[in-house]
């Protein structure tokens, strides 16, 4: 599965972005999540979805503040995000997992998922 996101950029802090992850090949995979990583620090699993139903597993750092939607018929998924912080600046990936069944609580890990996109930028200014 070949991931591109999209919609990156800057903002200040407050304001709004929404990410777009494409996913070729025909259909969407079992799981797929968003994930950051900001310099010097981890990789972290904000949103893992379960495609099927649609239904996200948020991180807390996001609750409340992210929403993930889905376009089926795209092959597409989004990340609303509002409310942005200084901290939410990082480098936004998409992924992708075919395991037939991930935990609700692991749908967060980056092991679950196999496939990855190319990154998108978000940087929050105050």
């Amino acid at each position: 599965v070949d991931l591109v996101e999209a919609g990156g950029g800057s903002v200040q802090a407050g304001g709004s972005l929404t990410l777009s992850c494409k996913a070729s090949g025909g259909t969407f995979a079992n799981y797929m999540g968003w994930f950051r990583q900001a310099p010097g620090k981890e990789r972290e699993g904000i949103v893992g979805i379960h495609t099927r139903s649609g239904i996200p597993y948020y991180s807390d750092s996001v609750t409340g503040r992210f929403t993930h939607s889905q376009d089926n018929a795209k092959n597409t998924i989004f990340l609303q995000m509002t409310s942005l912080k200084l901290e939410d600046s990082a480098m936004y990936y998409c992924a992708a997992g075919d395991m037939a069944f991930i935990p609700r609580d692991q749908r967060l890990t980056a092991r679950f998922y196999d496939s990855w996109g190319q990154g998108t930028q978000v940087t929050v200014s105050s």
